[in-house]
């Protein structure tokens, strides 16, 4: 199924779990679409899958050029100047597709949040603060946003929460330095990575699919 702002793709039993996974940016919700058909079926015969679209906004560090971003990039330097505004604006997008779910009839500890590059950026931003217990966060190509504000935010509800990361050891875009500063920044706080590197650039490989495979299959959603 789809609207106008994502697309929804529901499990062939009642669903009983929710993935809401975001796209990075200048991508849509279609990116990770081809990704269902290659998770275990013990996951996806009761999970909805939901892989909204962005919006669209000027891109500084692309000359201002407008394309579906979670939040303006000022530079490759990521944690210099970041847009702390277009971070909390997708925050609040994020937890109205929650809401939505909740709706619907999902429990919140079976929900995950995941996401690509800016997406994961976003899955963590929200997660680590929602107020209500999730089932996982997974971030892949991805960084912590907004580090210097991380500790005052954090909700108890989720101290506990499993965490995915996963980056590609040549990376031209995140490199994996950054998300390893991420991963040691979330395991000061007390947080469990389950971390993985692959030997790609910016994107995913048939062995992380595993991996995620993996990991959805320990939450027992």
């Amino acid at each position: 199924m789809m609207n106008n702002n994502c697309i929804i793709i529901e499990p062939p039993k009642p669903a009983t779990a929710s993935i809401i996974w975001l796209h990075g940016l200048g991508a849509n919700g279609h990116d990770f679409e081809p990704i269902v058909p290659q998770l275990d079926p013990n996951i996806t015969s009761h999970t909805r899958f939901i892989f909204p679209h962005a919006p669209h906004r000027p891109i500084t560090i692309n000359g201002g050029m407008v394309m579906p971003g979670w939040y303006d990039i000022f530079s490759a330097d990521l944690p210099a100047e970041q847009d702390a505004q277009g971070i909390h604006d997708s925050e609040q997008i994020l937890c109205q597709y929650i809401a939505q779910e909740i709706e619907q009839g999902i429990e919140t500890k079976h929900i995950v949040l995941a996401g690509f590059s800016q997406g994961g950026v976003i899955a963590l931003q929200t997660g680590l603060r929602y107020p209500l217990k999730l089932a996982g966060i997974m971030a892949l190509s991805s960084y912590l946003p907004l580090a210097d504000t991380v500790e005052k935010e954090i909700h108890a509800a989720n101290r506990q929460i499993s965490i995915f990361m996963a980056h590609g050891q040549q990376d031209p875009v995140i490199s994996i330095s950054r998300a390893e500063r991420s991963q040691a920044h979330l395991e000061k706080f007390g947080y469990c990575v389950d971390w993985h590197s692959y030997n790609m650039q910016h994107s995913l490989c048939p062995e992380e699919i595993v991996d995620i495979n993996q990991w959805l299959s320990i939450l027992s959603l």
